[in-house]
């Protein structure tokens, strides 16, 4: 995927969501969205496999990164997006029934533009939260190195997941 270059309508973001495939298919199903790769960021370990991640033993979080239209869609919208997905932002390193270090979710900014928008999606997220006296504890920093996954993890649930239906 391009580097961002939101100058002339074309960037790249990075979400972590939990497990990566369902959050791979709700960001390719928003307009704008041209492509998305996923895979494992912000650790520690050159190439990681599925396997390694899933220990638990690299530092990783299963992420997407996205290529989108920035005149079509804003990182706000992706970012909202990314809010209905996790169902629940206040619990560590979990998503659903995913748990483990690597389910963790993030806001991974690549520019300045894209950690501002990041910083109020979180914000907002965090007052929606308020009342239920629970704090949200996803992540919001710059994207590290982004490492994509096997073949066989790309748009899975788009090629029908384990049960091939798309």
């Amino acid at each position: 995927m391009p580097a961002t270059r939101e100058a002339d309508g074309a960037a790249v973001a990075t979400f972590a969501g939990g497990c990566f495939w369902g959050l791979q298919l709700a960001l390719d199903r928003e307009p704008g969205v041209v492509d998305s790769c996923v895979g494992y960021t912000q650790g520690g370990q050159a190439h990681p496999t599925y396997a390694e991640v899933c220990a638990g033993t690299t530092g990783h979080a299963e992420a997407v990164l996205v290529a989108y239209r920035a005149q079509s869609v804003t990182y706000a919208r992706l970012a909202e997006v990314f809010f209905d997905v996790v169902d629940d932002p206040t619990t560590l390193n979990r998503v659903g029934s995913d748990r483990g270090t690597q389910y963790r979710t993030g806001l991974y900014f690549h520019s300045a533009e894209q950690e501002r928008a990041a910083r109020e999606a979180f914000e907002r997220e965090s007052a929606a939260w308020k009342s239920s006296g629970r704090a949200v504890v996803t992540e919001v920093g710059p994207a590290a190195v982004f490492w994509p996954a096997e073949p066989a993890h790309q748009n899975y649930l788009a090629r029908g997941g384990r049960f091939g239906r798309p």
